[in-house]
């Protein structure tokens, strides 16, 4: 699959569940601006079919590459970055994995469940990174336990796997060139920021500067039969600095993406 088929097909099925991005995009057109996605992010489980481990390969018969690896201890995740090898211009990618055996004890026989539906050779083609669940609808119990204990493992039980954010390209705006100016813009018009952290985070120190909008509203239908909203994807925004060597950050940074996995918290 050509890298612009893949993210077309990828904008396609998030917007239909974050119409929000859409509206987004379109608010900036509307100013002139040209969109450029700078990342898109996704979330698994590890130690499963569908394991960053099984992901990569797809990724890397696209063309890209693994360039940085990241821990998060306290939401006990492992994550990679990608970028491709011959064209800069396409997105990066960010896919993260919830170790399900480092959760307290009441999520893992839930986790364990959802995983045993996944089909051993779920993986085939790039099509797995807009599968969705894998798995039957979990009971709102169960994703109430999750949720009591992680927030990203809730998520990942009644989303599945497909794209988590696009994000936005601060450097490619021209009326918009600062984080500040976009935030300013988006509160304006009446969309929700993220706020963990304050609304901007990293800095021009750190070379990156990251916000986001709190993620759309779905209804989902638990196994019970029970509908409930629940929180879908949200959009993100990015500005790379200057390092000294005159090159652009073009990586991640745990302490940013850390604030940024709350925009999907459910309250």
């Amino acid at each position: 699959m050509q890298v612009t088929d893949f993210f077309a097909n990828l904008w396609e099925h998030y917007t239909q569940i974050a119409p929000q991005a859409q509206r987004i995009q379109d608010l900036f057109k509307s100013h002139g601006e040209e969109v450029i996605n700078d990342h898109v992010a996704f979330r698994t489980f590890a130690d499963s079919p569908i394991s960053l481990e099984k992901l990569e390969p797809q990724l890397v018969a696209m063309g890209y590459e693994p360039y940085g690896a990241f821990r998060f201890e306290q939401k006990k995740l492992n994550a990679r970055c990608y970028k491709h090898t011959e064209n800069s211009e396409h997105p990066k990618i960010f896919v993260s994995e919830i170790v399900a055996s480092e959760l307290p004890e009441a999520c893992q026989p839930i986790i364990a469940k959802l995983i045993a539906q996944i089909p051993a050779d779920a993986v085939q083609g790039p099509e797995i990174f807009w599968a969705k669940q894998l798995w039957t609808a979990p009971s709102e119990a169960d994703y109430r336990t999750l949720a009591e204990y992680s927030e990203y493992a809730a998520w990942l039980s009644t989303m599945g796997l497909q794209t988590n954010h696009f994000t936005v390209s601060i450097n490619h705006l021209k009326k918009f060139p600062t984080i500040q100016q976009v935030n300013q813009l988006l509160q304006d018009e009446g969309y929700l920021l993220n706020d963990v952290g304050g609304l901007v985070k990293g800095s021009p120190e750190l070379y990156l500067e990251q916000s986001s909008t709190m993620a759309d509203k779905v209804e989902f239908t638990f196994a019970g039969g029970e509908t409930r909203t629940i929180t879908s994807c949200f959009y993100e925004f990015a500005l790379r600095h200057v390092q000294p060597d005159g090159t652009v950050f073009d990586s991640f940074i745990e302490g940013n993406a850390d604030k940024i996995f709350n925009s999907t918290n459910n309250k």
